[in-house]
């Protein structure tokens, strides 16, 4: 099926509000914002509105704070061209807080103008206002693509009505690793139909094979329109590449990659990670992912990278700090512990790809995360965690709450000195949601070192592995500040929309 007749059935010319007359009446010459628009806050008083077109163009933005577009304020974004994936975007400012921000996109190109686009989010929330963001990972993982007779995407349509001012997504917003095939079975003897377009159809390896990952997602109509309606801080992890990657690894020559160099395969990949999302408004190949966003009094959230520095996946038992330890790196350490350290927020939330306790190894002697399933003093990589957790204890940081993705199932864990290998560090929360729209696994198993415990799982243990998004279990967090008594609630949902999980946590001063 081509693409524009799939986002014509899926509705998406309901997206399409004529604003104001083309320059240009003929279709054919007109552009067209072929995959939906999107915004990504820079904090305080910005963002980034971000679109895609089918031609060159120029971005044309025009934004209020009424849908009616009473008194727009117009800026010139940037060029849609083959350069940058046929990606624009532009910076806009001067917000106010506890704002709605309705904005609509054109692309010109010569003569012809776009059809507009509309799309809104929200600023900054004011002092003395509530807030909720929402988060989640792993889209269109493990053979499980958009099959438009069991609804697409649902869960992005269950976030949508939960209505954030924010999306966090913590990470593999693509799986370019894995290709999907038009149908699955089911073990019930239906069959998944997957939408299957050309990038798709094999792993990913050539800048435009890894765009095309990215804009596969764009094809759901629940995916493009939650996009559109609420700012999203994207991160990345190991399937915007492939799984488990990192910098110095070479693929077996019987691997199905014709470019073995991984190294170069991230080059791409990062590349067009950082077009096909508001992230930044440079065009660097070395521009940051890691980065902190204010949201109002109450929470900031900082975003990690745990992709761009580590050192090679390996038994992660060092008993000495190294390049071969590396997860954050030093710079991104001690970036994190400055900023949060500046931070006037009540509650400071750490956005990561990885959770801290759960080991994620995939295969013996080679661990993806930080834990290595030793229950001793930190090795390996808990070498730079128990740094960064001794250095918030020393600065006296508090109200630190982590929210993870990767492991595919949901699930709360408190971890405590008492508990732990050492002390040196405060108790603190890691809440876990996920898949987004991927397959869903049972739990797995947590690492002692740092004293966590399982409060709460939202899959069994015997659960069958890489269960279908027919079966509900995919989950999604949200995190709602109050700002009379500036405790924060923490929820997981399942695609139903059920509360699963409810924790209540109480600032301390």
């Amino acid at each position: 099926m081509r693409r524009r007749t799939f986002l014509q059935q899926l509705g998406a010319v309901a997206l399409l509000r004529a604003q104001a007359p083309a320059i240009v009446t003929s279709p054919r010459e007109r552009p067209v914002i072929d995959a939906g628009v999107a915004a990504g806050p820079l904090g305080r008083d910005g963002a980034i509105v971000w679109a895609h077109a089918d031609r060159p163009g120029r971005m044309i933005v025009e934004y209020a704070t009424t849908s009616r577009f009473a008194n727009a304020t117009r800026v010139r974004g940037t060029l849609a061209t083959p350069e940058t994936g046929l990606t624009a975007r532009a910076r806009i400012g001067g917000l106010r807080t506890g704002q709605d921000i309705f904005y609509r996109v054109t692309i010109e190109n010569g003569n012809a103008r776009s059809q507009p686009i509309e799309g809104h989010f929200r600023s900054e929330p004011a002092p003395g206002t509530p807030l909720r963001i929402a988060w989640s990972a792993d889209v269109c993982g493990q053979g499980w693509g958009i099959d438009p007779a069991r609804g697409g995407m649902r869960l992005f349509q269950t976030m949508a009505d939960a209505n954030p001012d924010l999306f966090v997504h913590v990470g593999d917003t693509i799986y370019a690793d894995q290709p999907l095939h038009e149908q699955v079975p089911l073990d019930d003897g239906t069959v998944w139909k997957n939408i299957v377009t050309p990038a798709k159809a094999k792993v990913a390896e050539t800048l435009e094979e890894f765009r095309g990952n990215h804009l596969y997602n764009r094809l759901d109509a629940h995916y493009r329109r939650f996009a559109a309606e609420v700012a999203h801080i994207t991160m990345w992890d190991d399937h915007e590449v492939r799984d488990n990657w990192y910098h110095q690894q070479v693929l077996a020559a019987d691997s199905p990659y014709s470019e073995k160099r991984v190294a170069v395969l991230a080059s791409r990949a990062r590349q067009a990670f950082l077009e096909q999302y508001p992230i930044t408004m440079q065009r660097r190949a070395d521009a940051l992912v890691y980065r902190s966003v204010p949201c109002g009094p109450l929470v900031e959230v900082f975003a990690l990278d745990m992709r761009s520095y580590r050192g090679a996946n390996s038994n992660n038992l060092q008993t000495a700090a190294g390049d071969d330890t590396a997860f954050l790196g030093r710079r991104q350490i001690a970036w994190l512990l400055d900023a949060m350290t500046r931070s006037t927020a009540t509650w400071k939330i750490v956005a990561a790809d990885m959770p801290l306790g759960v080991v994620v190894a995939h295969q013996p002697g080679r661990h993806e995360a930080a834990a290595n399933g030793d229950a001793g003093p930190p090795r390996g990589r808990e070498i730079e965690i128990a740094t960064l957790l001794a250095g918030l204890k020393r600065r006296n940081i508090r109200n630190v709450v982590w929210i993870t993705g990767d492991v595919h199932y949901c699930a709360a864990h408190h971890f405590d000195p008492q508990r732990a290998a050492i002390k040196d560090f405060e108790p603190f929360w890691e809440f876990i949601a996920g898949p987004a729209h991927a397959g869903t696994f049972a739990p797995g198993s947590l690492d002692a070192t740092f004293g966590p415990e399982v409060r709460f799982t939202g899959t069994p243990q015997n659960l069958k592995p890489n269960r279908s998004p027919a079966e509900g279990l995919q989950f999604f967090g949200v995190i709602e500040a109050d700002a009379q008594s500036g405790a924060l609630t923490v929820s997981l949902i399942n695609s139903a929309g059920q509360r699963v999980f409810e924790q209540r946590l109480d600032a301390s001063r």
